[in-house]
């Protein structure tokens, strides 16, 4: 099963049908129908390591000042409680706790009700402990790939360049300092450079600003984790909107 880390945006585009959501549906025609899904999104950060363990996960609306349309948006997808104790017993080298309750936030359901409009691939979350550095992600991702071979679909979401308070509404081409950071990943990812994708903050300022908070780039290195040797790599959505990127990518 491919792995894909995914460039969310704004939860409207849940609602949306633009080039982003077009993408995505083309991601998920591409690939082989998973038996689930494991996300490590932005939107869940927690000390500590969690997997949500509920057979029926609620649909998180982990926002404000949005139309209520999207606050009515529900994608009743199943979880996977075995899955999750799966993943809490194959994981060693962090203690994985199951979190009975935890439902799916919007890094996962807005691109999901888009990939898989009929909600009927069970669902699951593996929290971000933040505060841990690049390279324990990115060991963490690693430990993650058996689950490729069983059918399993590994999401990554969040954005690659994601400097809100540098965002401009009213922009309609990208940040010169915003676009060079997204081709340095890019750049980065193509070649199969993990040492510098751990290490963001060696490649330069303005990938340091494009990544002020590790939050939204973190779930790139669960997925970077998983490519095996020469495995093809493909970007799709590879876009910058003002401070934010919307680049995908797919391994495999």
């Amino acid at each position: 099963m491919p792995a894909l880390f995914i460039g969310h945006g704004s939860p409207m585009n849940a609602l949306e049908d633009n080039a982003f959501t077009r993408g995505w549906q083309d991601a998920a025609r591409r690939m082989p129908r998973p038996r689930a899904i494991v996300c490590v999104s932005a939107h869940w950060e927690t000390r500590g390591v969690y997997v949500g363990g509920t057979a029926t996960p609620e649909t998180i609306h982990d926002f404000y000042g949005f139309p209520k349309a999207l606050f009515d948006v529900r994608y009743p997808a199943p979880g996977n409680p075995a899955l999750a104790q799966q993943i809490a017993q194959t994981v060693k080298g962090a203690k994985v706790h199951i979190d009975p309750g935890r439902g799916i936030d919007h890094g996962v359901w807005s691109v999901l009700r888009i990939m898989y409009p009929q909600a009927d691939v069970p669902v699951l979350q593996l929290s971000l402990d933040s505060a841990r550095p690049g390279d324990f992600h990115h060991a963490l991702g690693r430990e993650l790939a058996p689950l490729r071979d069983d059918g399993v679909l590994i999401m990554g979401s969040g954005n690659i360049v994601h400097n809100l308070r540098l965002f401009d509404f009213h922009a309609s081409a990208p940040a010169d300092w915003a676009a060079r950071a997204d081709a340095t990943l890019r750049a980065r990812i193509e070649s199969g450079d993990h040492a510098s994708l751990i290490d963001w903050a060696g490649l330069g300022p303005e990938v340091v600003l494009g990544v002020p908070t590790p939050e939204h780039y973190l779930p790139l290195l669960y997925v970077m984790a998983l490519r095996s040797d020469g495995e093809p790599i493909n970007f799709f959505n590879a876009r910058v909107l003002s401070a934010l990127s919307m680049t995908c990518v797919q391994i495999g």
